[in-house]
């Protein structure tokens, strides 16, 4: 294809693009990893605050249509990471491509992983503590802090299977948006790429590790405050704690997000574009 056709990328090329970028993300400057890691962790706990401020008002819309416009306002958080520049732990995932073509070691895999993952909490801590001297939770008489609890909540009293599979398939989702990205050759067709798969995986309410980084902790520090409290009462907060946050909540998503984006995209995808490439290097 002419590099510089208009026309889409087609699937194999998507394939070895996306290889190639995960062999250079591996070798990058670990510190600009950590920088961009950073960014990509506030991007997204954006993308969560406004969807925290757009679903509080339970009862203005239908039920329906309140998780399809949540779904929209949270690609924010992926539109930001892929059009300005970020990296993105459930993202990284794909890099499993380049690991099975021996492009990468098993080592800087795993050190990419940590580094990314560390980087997105700091990043979404960053923008919590923001948001929370912002005074922004005071909105609607204390509504928006008291859906903040209410989303935190929902989230730790998942089973750790639920939380699991809810993993699976927003990661699934979340890569495939970037396949798409992949594709294209503009801004626009990137943004155009996110949308469906995004606020698909919002509208169903599965579960991204990221995201779960900022709704979470922001639940419980919401919850600190008396009349937001009041406000949700009289659910039961027991398990929105340290433990339930980390346990019952961001492990199993985190595995899920794992495997729904490096088997179920990432190697389903190397094994019917790039095994050949590889058996015939191997020859």
């Amino acid at each position: 294809m002419d590099p510089f056709s208009v026309d889409a990328y087609t699937p194999q090329q998507i394939a070895a693009r996306v290889q190639q970028v995960g062999v250079t993300k591996i070798t990058g400057d670990p510190l600009q990893v950590l920088a961009l890691a950073i960014l990509a962790g506030a991007f997204i706990a954006l993308g969560a605050a406004f969807f925290t401020v757009v679903t509080y008002d339970t009862g203005s819309i239908a039920g329906g249509l309140l998780r399809l416009l949540g779904g929209l306002v949270f690609c924010l958080g992926l539109i930001l990471v892929v059009v300005a520049g970020a990296e993105l732990f459930t993202g990284n995932n794909l890099i499993v491509m380049a690991y099975v073509d021996g492009k990468v070691t098993l080592g800087q895999l795993l050190k990419n992983w940590l580094i990314v993952y560390l980087g997105n909490f700091i990043g979404a801590m960053g923008i919590l503590l923001m948001i929370y001297l912002s005074g922004h939770w005071q909105t609607a008489d204390g509504a928006v802090g008291a859906k903040a609890i209410a989303i935190a909540n929902s989230k730790v009293n998942l089973t750790w299977l639920e939380a699991f599979f809810r993993g699976i398939l927003c990661n699934v989702l979340v890569c495939l948006a970037l396949w798409l990205c992949f594709a294209g050759r503009t801004v626009v067709d990137k943004v155009l790429a996110i949308l469906f798969p995004i606020t698909a995986f919002v509208a169903m309410g599965f579960e991204h590790s990221v995201a779960n980084m900022f709704f979470i902790p922001a639940g419980m520090l919401a919850s600190q405050d008396p009349a937001m409290l009041q406000a949700v009462m009289p659910v039961n907060l027991d398990n929105l704690t340290v433990s339930g946050f980390l346990w019952d909540n961001l492990l199993p998503v985190t595995l899920g997000n794992m495997l729904g984006g490096g088997l179920f995209v990432g190697l389903v995808y190397w094994f019917i574009y790039l095994r050949k490439n590889k058996e015939r290097s191997n020859d």
